[in-house]
């Protein structure tokens, strides 16, 4: 038997369906039967990759004594929160008030109109039906206790969604930032603060864009040792490529081994700019494996990108990725498992569970027989690995995510050269504008062609509008500009808070106990720093004062909290260095495709620099406009503001002109 949940778009939901818990999907009717039958609502929340999720499904909603409670005393709602995260995003600021940290699954009860008046996150069965009965026992009892809890968990988080004073956020600022990051970065392990680590990708391209304006050594020394730390370590897939969603400890070591769609678009997008600013041969291998990481794992056969790797295979953690020394020995021989054990770290005791070792690589080997020999081995283990059971996949192509794979891919087929790359960037565009545009307007998620119902959110409009910007800079077709400007058209009539700033949801989105409007970034950009990352681009790239003004009134709403916690606005601050750097536009007439001055543009380019190639004058371009090639011959034209120095002709000059214009 299936409950309601058998027919969702959601992987996450559709795990659930055969619970005997009588779930039902968010929408009206569970709230409108919570008040027919007087009965609080259980709701859940998670994703289908989240291993504490399992967990929970596993020991408490499969036992029928736990389902009986619900499903007498309850209405129980599952949630996606990667198809939902504006509801997430509302009841997990009731979680965090309620106790003071938040996290997944998250449970909340609440009344039938939707106020939270308990919450929490992981309950053990046992602990879990004792909490139920007495919760329900509550509900009939003590109603008007309750009642007035749930409206003070709304007031609270309603207050604490207040903004702050608006003020510019410039050089000074951005300098503030960077040496409050520097208070906190481990200098021992790289990242930032103690275990568990996530990869701070938000905040590692601000300092690497802080490094290009200013040449500030600190701010590059950071981001290169936690990239080498991060890249050498068990978060990363040494023999398959792509980043685990975080390290459970602070050195690297143990990963958490869900492998997330919008981790590794991020940390592809890092490690091309940290290779293009450094040169440093590790981080061209990582971003080269990174982004055949997407194209081989979690490319779907509609041109998307799935969401995830589940952290769990058959039901144990990391089960997939993790060795022995009796495992090497039975792939490789006992002289090679021997070379093998010590490269990768894998010892007797082990690094995880069970005397089993996440697999770290602390050292290339050294050029000839060793090189050799490992990318043999490397060959060999992975091929071993293929065999074993596999994470299960979440094939959902949720808008957001699939924007940053866009922008990251798009990177990598122009910096990389990989043809392939930038092929797989334009299917996704285009799965997303013919799929998931309906009437207009952006959907959040599809699966197997099939469009899901939930709308685009903030940083769906915002994401997908810079790949698309990014998609018009190195193709040159002017198609990607005019769909991102009906995107940015579309948040500037729905989404915009007359404030300044931008809410996480249209102003006709299903109403919450609170529009959520939360400009901090968590494991993506927010919804409020992808739009402002848009608008600066959109700007550079079309001469629109209007988008660059929209950008800076949302920037100056988080003035104070930029230079307090930079951590939280690592998406925000880099579009600071790039209003801070101009931004600088690059005009080559002459070059359609790539071609030498092109080439140079995308490796020297400054902060958030936007670049057009093409033929002069081309129709539907505007930053071609009024650029005519120079004695006959290709030419680039460096501009800030629209206001262009004399053009140049060579790659030199070019490289000069772009690397002058980075300290400005």
């Amino acid at each position: 038997m299936t409950n309601r949940l058998a027919s969702s778009t959601s992987p996450y939901l559709r795990q659930h369906a055969d619970n005997p818990v009588d779930w039902q999907e968010w929408g009206p009717e569970p709230f409108a039967e919570a008040r027919r039958r007087d009965v609080p609502i259980l709701l859940s929340v998670g994703y289908s990759a989240c291993h504490w999720c399992h967990v929970m499904a596993h020991d408490s909603f499969e036992d029928s004594g736990i389902a009986a409670i619900l499903n007498e005393g309850f209405v129980s709602i599952k949630v996606d929160r990667e198809e939902r995260p504006d509801i997430d995003a509302v009841y997990m600021d009731a979680v965090t008030a309620l106790t003071g940290q938040g996290g997944w699954p998250m449970t909340c009860v609440l009344t039938p109109d939707g106020k939270p008046f308990y919450a929490g996150t992981f309950f053990p069965r046992d602990h879990f039906g004792k909490l139920l009965s007495a919760i329900s026992d509550t509900w009939t009892q003590q109603r008007e206790e309750v009642l007035a809890a749930g409206q003070r968990v709304v007031e609270a988080i309603n207050a604490a969604a207040t903004a702050g004073e608006a003020a510019p956020v410039g050089p000074a600022e951005l300098d503030e930032a960077a040496r409050v990051l520097g208070a906190g970065f481990d200098r021992r392990n790289g990242g930032f603060g103690s275990a568990p680590k996530f990869p701070p990708s938000m905040v590692l391209e601000f300092l690497l864009r802080h490094h290009e304006r200013g040449g500030d050594p600190a701010s590059l020394d950071m981001v290169t040792r936690t990239c080498e730390a991060m890249a050498r370590g068990g978060m990363y897939d040494q023999l398959g490529g792509g980043f685990a969603r975080y390290d459970v400890d602070a050195g690297w070591v143990v990963p958490h081994f869900e492998k997330m769609l919008y981790d590794n678009a991020l940390l592809l997008r890092v490690y091309l700019h940290w290779w293009r600013v450094s040169g440093d041969p590790l981080a061209e291998r990582i971003a080269r494996e990174t982004a055949d990481f997407l194209l081989r794992e979690l490319a779907t056969g509609e041109g998307g990108f799935a969401s995830a790797l589940d952290a769990d295979t058959d039901g144990v953690e990391g089960l997939t990725y993790v060795w022995t020394p009796a495992q090497l020995e039975q792939v490789l021989g006992r002289a090679d498992a021997e070379f093998a054990a010590r490269l990768f770290g894998v010892t007797a005791d082990g690094t995880f569970e069970h005397g089993a070792s996440t697999l770290q690589l602390r050292r290339d080997p050294a050029a000839g027989d060793d090189a050799a020999r490992w990318r043999d081995i490397r060959a060999r283990l992975l091929a071993s690995r293929s065999t074993r059971p596999q994470p299960g996949r979440d094939d959902k192509v949720v808008t957001a995510w699939n924007g940053l794979t866009i922008s990251g891919l798009v990177e990598a087929g122009m910096l990389l050269g990989v043809q392939s790359y930038l092929d797989a960037a334009v299917g996704s565009a285009n799965l997303l504008l013919s799929l998931h545009v309906v009437d207009g307007r952006l959907r959040r998620t599809s699966r197997a062609g099939r469009v899901g119902a939930a709308a685009g959110v903030a940083d769906d409009y915002g994401n997908l509008a810079e790949g698309l910007l990014l998609l018009h800079q190195a193709t040159g077709e002017p198609g990607w500009l005019s769909a991102a400007g009906r995107l940015l058209d579309i948040v500037a009539s729905r989404f915009a808070d007359q404030d300044g700033g931008f809410f996480d949801t249209a102003d006709d989105a299903e109403e919450l106990v609170r529009r959520p409007h939360d400009p901090t970034d968590n494991a993506t950009p927010s919804g409020q720093s992808a739009i402002v990352a848009a608008l600066i681009g959109y700007s550079a790239l079309t001469g629109s004062p209007a988008h660059r003004a929209a950008a800076e009134r949302a920037l100056a709403g988080v003035a104070g909290l930029a230079s307090a916690q930079p951590r939280f606005l690592g998406w925000a601050l880099a579009s600071a260095e790039a209003l801070a750097c101009g931004p600088v536009e690059v005009a080559v007439v002459g070059e359609p495709g790539r071609g030498p001055l092109t080439e140079t543009a995308w490796f020297a380019r400054p902060p958030g620099a936007v670049i057009v190639s093409g033929l002069p004058g081309a129709a539907g371009v505007p930053l071609l406009a009024g650029r005519p090639l120079v004695n006959g011959t290709s030419a680039a034209y460096v501009c800030r503001g629209m206001v262009c120095e004399r053009p140049v002709t060579s790659v030199a000059d070019l490289a000069a002109a772009l690397t002058s214009g980075a300290s400005l």
